[in-house]
């Protein structure tokens, strides 16, 4: 008899997915998948674009969904196809207020879909249109840190809002280097894997104001669905191992979590709160 798994728990506070590619998901339809996704917390998603020919629909999700938004970007895998079109439409997305980032840009030299050079091109101009849209950028990085700190070094102060290293893998020395930068770290189901030390030590030294979470969905299901394909529904077994590893209280997490996302990609949210606040205490 195999051992039935622990089903997804409802933490009582509302989450906020800030990665996933909701285009790529086959296992039910969209509807399915959000409704599933909201009834244990998930109150938004930011659905993510890889390259030029997904860029329509990561917009199409974000316009037909009010809990959906999205970002436009050229992945490092997808570089080769990042032209003058690809530059003009991610250019032209921060006219419209359903994509809040510029991403999912970066570096990845573990499989050298594109050549390494045409990766740091397309990772520096995207950079560059994040500074001139002011935007803040989603960030993928893998096997290419030191490349990784020198573009950022070099384009990184000009992007206001600076943004996120989603799903990081990479090295402390190289997550101490992006929090001193601004950006925040985001995780997802690899802080739950057996082997994932690696993970949970940056985790451990990041502060909880500068973590987000995320599923990366499909990519990534955490235990205990691996196997299954990933959503954005199991995005609360991150929250909790996040917790454990922190060694902070779930809602204190969850709270300082939200705010995180809110933050990075509403700000003006942020600012209205602030401001309501203040005449509160004013009157």
């Amino acid at each position: 008899m195999s051992k039935q798994k622990r089903p997804v728990p409802d933490l009582g506070l509302p989450l906020i997915e800030t990665h996933c590619h909701l285009d790529y998901l086959k296992a039910a339809p969209t509807e399915e998948i959000i409704a599933t996704a909201r009834a244990v917390g998930v109150e938004r998603f930011v659905t993510i674009a890889v390259e030029p020919a997904n860029f329509d629909a990561v917009r199409t999700l974000a316009h037909s969904y009010p809990e959906v938004w999205g970002t436009q970007g050229v992945h490092p895998h997808e570089a080769s196809k990042f032209d003058a079109d690809a530059d003009a439409r991610i250019v032209a997305s921060a006219a419209d207020e359903r994509i809040v980032a510029v991403g999912e840009i970066g570096l990845d030299y573990h499989y050298d879909h594109s050549p390494r050079a045409v990766q740091r091109a397309a990772f520096a101009r995207q950079l560059e249109i994040a500074a001139d849209s002011d935007r803040p950028v989603v960030i993928h990085t893998r096997e290419a840190e030191d490349d990784t700190r020198a573009i950022l070094a070099e384009h990184g102060p000009a992007v206001r809002r600076r943004g996120v290293i989603h799903s990081f893998t990479s090295s402390p020395a190289l997550a101490e280097f992006c929090l001193d930068q601004g950006f925040l770290l985001g995780f997802n189901g690899i802080v739950t894997f057996n082997a994932a030390d690696n993970v949970r030590e940056v985790v451990a030294l990041t502060p909880v104001e500068r973590l987000l979470i995320e599923t990366d969905s499909p990519f990534l299901t955490p235990v205990p669905y691996r196997g299954r394909e990933n959503a954005p529904g199991f995005i609360p077994f991150v929250a909790e191992k996040i917790a454990a590893v922190k060694a902070v209280p779930i809602d204190a997490l969850l709270r300082q979590l939200h705010t995180n996302s809110i933050g990075l990609f509403w700000p003006g949210e942020l600012a209205r709160e602030g401001a309501s606040t203040g005449e509160r205490l004013a009157s």
